[in-house]
């Protein structure tokens, strides 16, 4: 887990729900942009990478199998427990795992009695040309929904104590 949000009263955890960030992984190098970039505000390099044709892109594929096989262990162990796991991601991410696996069964309105939520962020620009961060969308789904999504089955319950253990 991420993070966890808790209400507590008297150092007693009362009820929480977790909170998993997923940002997108990267393939290839930047070390070669990143040369370029600082030859072109003028700052000296020591090297002459930034002569390399090397690239780099993101690893859509990679990260959603991780983070839906990670979702699927952890979101049965939260609902075990009668609890809520929170997903943030991207839109574009989004996007992504809704165009590469199965998605169609999962609630496009967020239902408050599902164990699984997905939180889709967008970064809009403003009229001043600042960006802001902005909640897209919110999905939700439970267990066998995120089992469905890439075909997992597979089981992984922690029991409510141990995780507000001290």
């Amino acid at each position: 887990m991420d993070y966890f949000l808790v209400s507590a009263l008297n150092n007693k955890v009362k009820d929480f729900v977790g909170i998993e960030l997923q940002t997108l992984d990267t393939t290839g190098t930047v070390w070669p942009e990143r040369q370029r970039l600082l030859e072109e505000l003028g700052v000296p390099t020591e090297d002459n990478q930034s002569q390399s044709q090397k690239t780099f892109g993101m690893n859509w594929k990679m990260t959603a199998k991780t983070i839906l096989i990670q979702l699927h262990h952890k979101i049965e162990t939260f609902e075990h427990i009668n609890k809520k796991l929170v997903l943030v991601i991207q839109d574009c991410f989004l996007d992504y795992i809704q165009r590469e696996f199965s998605f169609s069964h999962i609630s496009h309105q967020a239902q408050l009695g599902d164990s699984m939520h997905i939180h889709a962020y967008q970064m809009t620009e403003q009229p001043d040309h600042s960006l802001r961060l902005a909640l897209g969308c919110r999905l939700s789904t439970d267990v066998e929904g995120i089992a469905r999504c890439s075909g997992l089955q597979a089981e992984a319950n922690i029991e409510l104590e141990q995780i507000v253990k001290p």
